[in-house]
């Protein structure tokens, strides 16, 4: 398995009304995070410590809250704000 990131739980219901633009920085952001999470955590499937805590990203446009889950070598996108600044 390789690492990856997902929209999760409320997420995926917000991603159908914000526009594409703003859809695309959030998916290059996560795209940074999963790079990050993948150096950081190099054997992510033996992983045995609690996972990273989340947090928030600002974005054009609004923000994201994000979730680091290392034995599922998996970012999860569990929250998007558009605010259409």
């Amino acid at each position: 398995m390789s690492w990856k990131w997902e929209y999760a739980f409320g997420a995926e219901e917000a991603v159908r009304t914000a526009p594409a633009e703003f859809l695309a920085r959030v998916e290059s952001k996560a795209d940074e995070l999963v790079r990050a999470a993948e150096a950081v955590h190099v054997h992510g499937r033996a992983h045995q410590d609690i996972d990273p805590r989340g947090g928030d990203v600002i974005v054009p446009g609004g923000m994201f809250t994000y979730q680091i889950v290392v034995r599922s070598e998996r970012v999860y996108v569990v929250q998007i704000t558009y605010l259409g600044f």
